[in-house]
């Protein structure tokens, strides 16, 4: 794994780079071959917390997770708890359709005994339907902030596709679009 390893309002020491890349580096073993693509990992002190954000593309999937706690090590511990979580409930969807349909293979490693967890049920208690009126990002905002949200849906008259704004944890928004 190749590690491409920030600091915001911290200073990635080099004790704090090795313990990141020991800890990330242990979910190589859930790889048939290690990825080659690069882990995007992000060390931040926001509000008073010790964040860690992780992000690792993969063909077919991408793997995220973010965590904050009082101490950066415990962050970190954290969220490669929460990467491992995530990889063995994708394997656990991968050995299921692979039973359904006879034999594909993924880039998670098939036969790993580690890897046993129970299947997950999700269950849907809401659905909502409504109108999306055409609108700018700032508008999208403001009645974002109106409705007392975290996010907003909307169509965004600029390109005229289904958009959605977000607040981060750092008070800052985001903006959610389709890549095409």
């Amino acid at each position: 794994m190749k590690f491409n390893i920030r600091g915001q309002n911290i200073e990635v020491t080099e004790a704090l780079r090795d313990y990141v890349e020991k800890k990330l580096s242990k979910l190589e073993r859930y790889f048939e071959t290690p990825p080659t693509s690069e882990v995007y990992v992000t060390l931040s002190v926001v509000k008073g917390f010790q964040a860690v954000e992780v992000t690792i593309p993969l063909t077919g999937v991408m793997l995220r997770a973010e965590e904050k706690s009082n101490d950066m090590y415990a962050s970190i511990d954290l969220v490669t708890d929460k990467l491992e979580r995530q990889i063995r409930k994708h394997k656990t969807k991968v050995n299921r359709k692979i039973r359904q349909e006879g034999g594909i293979r993924d880039i998670l490693k098939v036969d790993s005994p580690v890897l046993i967890e129970e299947d997950e049920d999700y269950e849907l208690v809401r659905t909502k339907r409504f109108t999306l009126k055409p609108m700018d990002i700032d508008e999208a905002i403001l009645q974002m902030n109106m409705v007392g949200h975290n996010f907003f849906v909307f169509s965004n008259m600029a390109t005229e596709q289904v958009n959605v704004v977000y607040k981060r944890n750092d008070g800052k928004y985001g903006l959610i679009e389709p890549a095409n």
